[in-house]
């Protein structure tokens, strides 16, 4: 074969990565780049998943857009796999397809009680704050005080938003409804609670860091918590970014005049979920959990020690989970795609599914950053390239084929002209507050705008 006919799920960076460093490979065969999004804006979770106030990480936007606007790559927003678009009609189309859907599904928390009113999964309100299209305008800040379960960086992003005044987030992005929704807020204590000790917890130093500065905001530990065993004691001395964390939350135990805030963010360590309470009516009231202790080699074990905090709502962040796809094995228990290398696998099989690849969360699960996003990328890419014995063979590769699918159907799609005209309709908006940007929220005013109807 002469050329690659590729069709990319999901553009997202991991979806943007991979066309892009397929396009700067070394290889004998010209190729052709379609990538396929449901939403009518790219970007995925650096759009959708990162809080508003990280300028910094919305940076990586800039790159991205590089990549698109290079003009070798085809954009098509506000198409759905599955229902907009087939697996068989990629394949009437395609040579391969990589799948880059990413993870943005809540794992569970399988405790009694997390199910109901006032239990929320972190990905649900992360969406909100961030005016995705398909989730309600509204959300529930009417209780005051808030249980948050996790001790990554989501978590710290969903304490730092529930505990955060809204004025001090007048000037990003956020939309006009998640303003007026923050600024009705009750709550006035977030509680955090994770499994293991300050020595072991996953989020980052400048995600924690950033949690301290919260104006109006006390943070409140416990000594109780600070008694390190050994094995702590040597993850601080030998591993800087745990020296970092630490040096952070010493700090605050030393702060004074510590509740004169008006809000309080609580950090709980060695703290097991267990229970959700709720009362004849339903609603939550209070979040058990057993008491943990080190076990000297970095882990926690039980104490049989059970303790109740009084609380009114719930958020799990415990980590994303991808969602299965019609069509592509899917992997229930890790929430992926069943893979070698990014070479998409039979399921309960090694057997290859011919010209099916993953790359990203999809891929590997909901961990690490935008670097191994990128080499993810490549190990695929590099799979694709020297599978091309096995690639498809459509009988309708032309370019024109898939614009004349979509309006077959109705598909209102968006391409990349049209996400230039939203993205400067949302700075427009922003200007006159003097603000980057306002966001749009509703899924049928950005397909209009984008397509200047």
């Amino acid at each position: 074969m002469t050329k690659l006919r590729l069709a990319i799920i999901g553009a997202g960076p991991a979806g943007i990565y991979a066309a892009d460093n397929l396009l700067k490979a070394e290889r004998k065969f010209d190729v052709s780049i379609d990538l396929f999004e449901k939403l009518p804006a790219p970007y995925g979770l650096v759009r959708y998943g990162v809080a508003p106030d990280h300028p910094r990480i919305k940076g990586i936007i800039t790159a991205l857009r590089d990549v698109l606007d290079r003009g070798d790559i085809r954009l098509f927003g506000n198409v759905e796999y599955g229902t907009d678009i087939t697996l068989d009609d990629l394949r009437e189309h395609y040579n391969a397809a990589i799948f880059a859907t990413g993870a943005v599904r809540d794992a569970p928390l399988e405790i009694p009680g997390i199910d109901g009113p006032g239990s929320y999964g972190a990905a649900e309100y992360v969406s909100w704050y961030d005016g995705h299209p398909d989730v309600p305008r509204q959300w529930p800040l009417d209780t005051p005080s808030v249980a948050v379960v996790g001790n990554g960086n989501v978590a710290l992003d969903v304490a730092r938003m529930l505990a955060k005044h809204v004025e001090d987030l007048v000037p990003t992005e956020i939309p006009p409804n998640v303003h007026d929704g923050l600024a009705a807020s009750q709550v006035t204590d977030v509680h955090i609670f994770g499994r293991r000790g300050p020595a072991q917890v996953k989020f980052t130093p400048l995600e924690l860091r950033e949690l301290g500065e919260l104006r109006d905001v006390d943070m409140v530990l416990y000594d109780e918590d600070f008694d390190y065993d050994e094995a702590s004691k040597q993850a601080v001395a030998s591993n800087k970014q745990v020296m970092v964390i630490d040096r952070i939350l010493q700090s605050w135990r030393k702060r004074d005049g510590v509740g004169a805030a008006s809000r309080r963010l609580h950090l709980h360590f060695y703290a097991k979920p267990v229970e959700v309470k709720r009362d004849a009516a339903g609603r939550i009231s209070g979040f058990v959990y057993e008491r943990t202790r080190p076990d000297g080699q970095g882990g926690v074990v039980g104490t049989g020690e059970l303790r109740e905090v009084p609380i009114q709502g719930l958020y799990r962040a415990i980590g994303y989970f991808g969602t299965p796809l019609p069509g592509i094995p899917f992997d229930k228990r890790h929430g992926i795609l069943p893979n070698r290398e990014g070479q998409v696998l039979q399921k309960n099989s090694n057997d290859r599914v011919a010209g099916v690849y993953t790359t990203g969360w999809v891929k590997r699960g909901p961990v690490g950053l935008i670097g191994h996003t990128k080499s993810d990328a490549m190990e695929t890419v590099r799979h694709l390239i020297n599978d091309q014995a096995s690639w498809w063979h459509p009988s309708h590769p032309e370019d024109a084929a898939i614009p004349a699918l979509l309006a077959a159907r109705g598909v209102q799609w968006t391409d990349l002209d049209g996400w230039h005209r939203l993205d400067a309709h949302e700075i427009a908006l922003g200007e006159p507050h003097e603000r980057a940007r306002i966001k749009v929220v509703p899924r049928d005013v950005m397909v209009r705008v984008s397509r200047g109807e």
